[in-house]
């Protein structure tokens, strides 16, 4: 009878053991490669490191010295331009793509993969492709050219004034299927009970997406901004692969500038702390919304 009621309580343990077995590789690596480097980083950024990590302490200096050049506050002037855009035009044209879809129309089956395609590439492809695209000498113009329209001009791509907005063409061509999908789930998350009450009511479609249902959906607009908010935050390669900062300095981004002080410019403690308040500006989007869902599910 002993070793029968043994056998089970055994059997349940490793049963129970199993899946931490199984995890805590993948837990040890993230703590490690994740977590650990972050911590690293932030220390770099108060040591003299240069070419190679150093470990002679010089406190806030780096930070000073970063505040002070203009090639960071080009780098926040053109994420300012690039984010606020990238996220109102994402926003805007993914709720009016799912608002177009949510009408039932017979081709949602084909529009909805084509609008989510650009999603499944990588930010390097896309890049890649709209640099060629915009590219004066063999894109777009280069092609209306040889259609006969010898007037047509398009170099914002090799214009320092309107380069960032080619990163954000290039940007929302590939994130606007993905706020689709996020405002189409909130969509038809919406009780059909609500609306069906305000049609008997006499209300239009118009109103009813306008004072019913786009109110409702203030938790998929919260979610969306921070979705946006962090890919504008951190992009790198989309920039790397279409512009390569340039013009000059006209499409230079905190995480382009942040790879080019720690490892063209040898300022590792400089582009330390560059990464560390890239790092700040993601926790402060990141941080109050998961609050706020904690939040909400304690009252729950």
């Amino acid at each position: 009878m002993a070793q029968a009621a043994t056998a089970p309580s055994a059997r349940n343990y490793l049963q129970e053991l199993l899946p931490r077995l199984v995890l805590a590789p993948s837990f040890a690596a993230v703590l490690i490669f994740v977590y650990g480097f972050i911590l690293f980083t932030g220390y770099l950024s108060f040591t003299d490191s240069k070419m190679l990590p150093s470990f002679g302490w010089v406190g806030l200096e780096n930070y000073s010295k970063l505040w002070a050049l203009p090639h960071w506050w080009r780098a926040l002037g053109n994420l300012g331009i690039f984010g606020s855009l990238y996220i109102i035009i994402c926003s805007v044209l993914g709720l009016g793509l799912a608002i177009l879809l949510d009408q039932k129309i017979r081709a949602e089956g084909v529009l909805r993969p084509i609008y989510l395609y650009p999603m499944a590439l990588s930010f390097i492809v896309t890049g890649t492709a709209w640099k060629w695209f915009l590219d004066p000498g063999i894109g777009l113009e280069h092609t209306m050219h040889q259609w006969g329209w010898e007037s047509f001009s398009f170099t914002w791509i090799k214009d320092r004034n309107f380069a960032i907005y080619t990163v954000v063409i290039a940007a929302v061509w590939q994130s606007s299927g993905f706020v689709m999908a996020m405002f189409l789930a909130g969509l038809r998350g919406v009780d059909n009970e609500i609306i069906k009450a305000a049609q008997m009511d006499g209300a239009s479609n118009l109103t009813i997406y306008r004072r019913i249902i786009i109110p409702m959906m203030r938790p998929v607009f919260l979610s969306a901004f921070v979705v946006l908010a962090h890919l504008a935050i951190k992009a790198y390669d989309l920039v790397v692969a279409l512009t390569g900062g340039g013009p000059g300095q006209a499409t230079e981004l905190p995480a382009t500038f942040m790879y080019s002080y720690t490892f063209t410019r040898n300022s590792m403690g400089i582009g330390a702390a560059s990464a560390t308040i890239m790092l700040i500006m993601i926790a402060s989007v990141i941080v109050p919304y998961l609050y706020s869902e904690l939040s909400t599910g304690r009252k729950s």
